[in-house]
């Protein structure tokens, strides 16, 4: 029990993996002395890594500037941890300081350090400019430092990514479905579907999705003779395991890799195919803005309206797909669930309007939006946008008082400006 006391307390520890690189940055620089000693300081030229003064300067350099990236890493580090336990959670902090990326940087640019000074041990100056230099251990210095470098770049990379609320979010469930397969071993028996229903595919990662190959996933059910059927829609959460596609008709021969393949995971949404993340977004700054108080920061709230006024409108008169997809004779190969000009205008209004019907300014410019899509929306479009207006007029009038409903019922493009209605 003691000793797995010790092996919980060091792999929850910052200071483990740069404490290793450290005993390898002196192992390192101790087996490069001993090859240079072995060829008598001769086994790289001078003219690669200079004389005892170029020597001396360079090590000192290195030495100063290692210790500065060290600094840097760990100061980094403390303000991650601050800010996830500000923005997330104050219990997500030992995970972020398990991040063996970060430690690995930290025990690197410490290697590098040890490594510098042993090395700048070695090298004697005669005072005339000759005199023993360390060709190996100093080239390896060389090749350190380039690589600090690439792994600082990769460091703050590294950071940007692991501060995404998606990535902390996996960052626990990687390691409790660890935790699973290891108390509880046993997946017991796979649920088996209903009698008469299509075959279904399984995904084997869990994940969102954010792209889909269509033409592969058309071409594979051509090849084959069936129909796909896409159960998850873009942008959704699709859990290990669970369906990812029905395959109606045969399935024999069916390439399940070439499946999973042609469907991208990730950990959240992004704007590589989904068109109503890029809504969702906006809608999200838009509420959050008005979500403490309609006053807090309204004109952030029509900035973003504003943006999904002008999405809505390259949408409203475009033809949607019905989420069907032919191959070359025609026949229908691959189905995937789509979104329709309703789905999208309830994406971009509604909780603009329930977070803002205090707003003025928010109603006013929901308003003029909403106004100019009907004056261009074709027939069969303008009894939702009709629905809409009628929603946020009767919003309005559950927040507002009587004397500032004619205020709050405006129709102005600016928020508080210049009415296109008195």
């Amino acid at each position: 029990m003691t000793l797995k006391r010790l092996v919980i307390r060091v792999r929850s520890s910052l200071w483990f993996v740069p404490v290793l690189c450290v005993m390898a940055g002196a192992a390192l620089s101790f087996a490069t002395i001993v090859i240079d000693r072995a060829f008598e300081y001769e086994a790289i030229p001078s003219s690669i890594v200079g004389g005892p003064d170029a020597a001396t300067a360079m090590l000192s350099t290195v030495a100063a500037s290692m210790v500065s990236l060290t600094a840097l890493v760990l100061t980094i580090t403390m303000v991650v941890v601050q800010l996830a336990m500000g923005q997330f959670s104050p219990r997500i902090v030992q995970r972020i300081l398990q991040d063996k990326p970060s430690q690995f940087a930290i025990g690197l640019f410490v290697a590098t350090f040890v490594h510098a000074i042993l090395t700048l041990r070695e090298v004697t100056n005669n005072g005339d400019g000759t005199g023993q230099v360390p060709g190996v251990a100093i080239l390896t210095a060389f090749v350190l430092v380039v690589v600090s470098i690439a792994v600082l770049v990769i460091y703050v990379h590294h950071i940007g990514e692991a501060l995404r609320v998606s990535a902390l979010i996996e960052l626990v469930s990687k390691d409790t479905r660890k935790l699973i397969d290891r108390h509880y071993p046993d997946k017991g028996a796979a649920a088996q579907p209903d009698s008469g229903s299509p075959d279904l595919i399984m995904a084997r990662e869990s994940g969102v999705i954010t792209v889909i190959g269509h033409e592969n996933l058309v071409e594979e059910a051509r090849r084959v003779g069936c129909v796909l059927e896409l159960v998850p829609a873009l942008g959704q959460f699709v859990p290990m395991g669970a369906p990812l596609f029905r395959v109606r008709g045969n399935q024999v021969g069916l390439d399940e890799d070439r499946l999973h393949q042609s469907v991208i995971l990730k950990l959240e949404r992004t704007l590589d195919q989904d068109v109503a993340y890029g809504v969702r977004l906006l809608v999200d700054i838009a509420e959050r803005s008005l979500s403490e108080s309609p006053f807090l920061d309204p004109t952030t709230a029509v900035q973003a309206i504003d943006r999904l006024h002008d999405i809505l409108r390259q949408l409203v008169r475009r033809p949607f797909p019905d989420g069907r997809y032919r191959d070359a004779a025609g026949e229908i190969r691959l189905v995937v669930p789509f979104m329709s000009w309703d789905d999208y205008l309830h994406l971009a209004i509604d909780e603009i309007r329930l977070a803002g019907a205090a707003s003025p300014q928010a109603t006013r410019r929901l308003k003029a939006a909403l106004l100019d899509l009907r004056s261009v929306a074709p027939a069969d479009r303008v009894a939702s946008i009709d629905g809409h207006l009628e929603l946020l007029a009767a919003d309005v009038k559950d927040k507002m008082a009587e004397r500032d409903l004619d205020l709050a019922l405006g129709s102005d493009h600016q928020g508080m400006g210049v009415s296109t209605e008195p």
